[in-house]
């Protein structure tokens, strides 16, 4: 059902398909699953250039042996369990998630069967059905609940995919990334050397280090030292440069000079202290960053 596993078969047939330059989207199509889960299953095993069948199912392999077989416990008191899932929603509010769709979360993740419906779920947390539909559907919204047809009836089960957390790590890095861009371009309008524009470059730099903290390990040694080259080049060349200039200068194909330019793009750290723009014509060059010094750093040196 969606949300079961993988197969070694369905992983040889995302292998072909990635072979076939298919799209993540085109192959949860074909093999009636969510995108997010081949999007995930990719990125943990190599990403579409390197993905392997059998290394992934392997690994798969190991990580099921690592969560080794399920212990049934006695069930603890109705009142212990509500008092429980109540605290730790109340946790994950103040996270940003609302109280209500929170308790469905920590319902479902504490569940002994791994899945409930939403009768389950209303008379878990003693609520309507029409609060546990809102909810879910404000989880399902996020990517963190999913759901599948119930084996003893035509009801449907809603349940926490074991990759939520590699989602929910991966929506943080984004979410951090976009407000260090939104502060770039804060930069841009209100100027560097401007009281606004410092604070903005000081709050840029802050959150574009946290997601390449989260965010680094997609990262190899050999992307970033393609980006630094690239930056290098640009410094040596002190001109804008297409594309086309820089990969026939460092001898590289087209596409690999195009992917270091948009690593630098998406990750600006790498190039600190220096800033990659884009100029007219299609060309790009490189600068020192505007929010690295002070306005009145800027003037003692300037005075010099």
């Amino acid at each position: 059902m969606p949300g079961g596993r993988l197969t070694h078969e369905d992983r040889l047939r995302i292998a072909t398909w990635l072979a076939e330059s298919l799209g993540y989207a085109e192959i949860a199509r074909r093999l009636g699953r969510p995108t997010s889960t081949i999007s995930r299953e990719v990125a943990r095993n190599g990403g579409p250039g390197a993905y392997l069948a059998d290394r992934a199912q392997q690994a798969a392999g190991r990580r099921a042996r690592r969560r080794g077989p399920v212990q049934v416990a006695e069930p603890p008191a109705d009142e212990v369990v509500r008092g429980f899932v109540d605290r730790f929603a109340t946790l994950l509010s103040a996270t940003g998630l609302p109280r209500m769709p929170a308790r469905v979360f920590v319902c479902l993740l504490t569940s002994d069967a791994g899945s409930l419906t939403a009768a389950e779920l209303g008379r878990r947390l003693q609520v309507s059905p029409a609060s546990v539909s809102k909810a879910v559907g404000y989880l399902e919204g996020m990517e963190l609940v999913g759901r599948g047809p119930d084996p003893g009836g035509r009801r449907e089960r809603y349940f926490i995919d074991d990759d939520v957390w590699l989602r929910a790590w991966q929506a943080d890095t984004g979410a951090h990334a976009d407000l260090a861009e939104a502060a770039r371009h804060g930069i841009e309008i209100f100027g560097a050397a401007t009281p606004a524009g410092t604070r903005l470059g000081q709050m840029a730099q802050f959150f574009a280090r946290i997601s390449d903290l989260m965010g680094g390990s997609r990262l190899t040694d050999a992307v970033v030292g393609d980006a630094l080259t690239m930056i290098a080049a640009l410094l040596h060349a002190a001109r804008p440069l297409t594309p086309d200039q820089l990969a026939t200068a460092l001898d590289w194909p087209r596409e690999r000079a195009v992917d270091a330019l948009d690593v630098i793009e998406q990750r600006p750290v790498i190039a600190d202290p220096f800033a990659l723009h884009r100029t007219g014509h299609g060309t790009y060059a490189v600068t020192t960053r505007p929010d690295r010094l002070s306005p009145a750093q800027r003037e003692a040196l300037r005075a010099r």
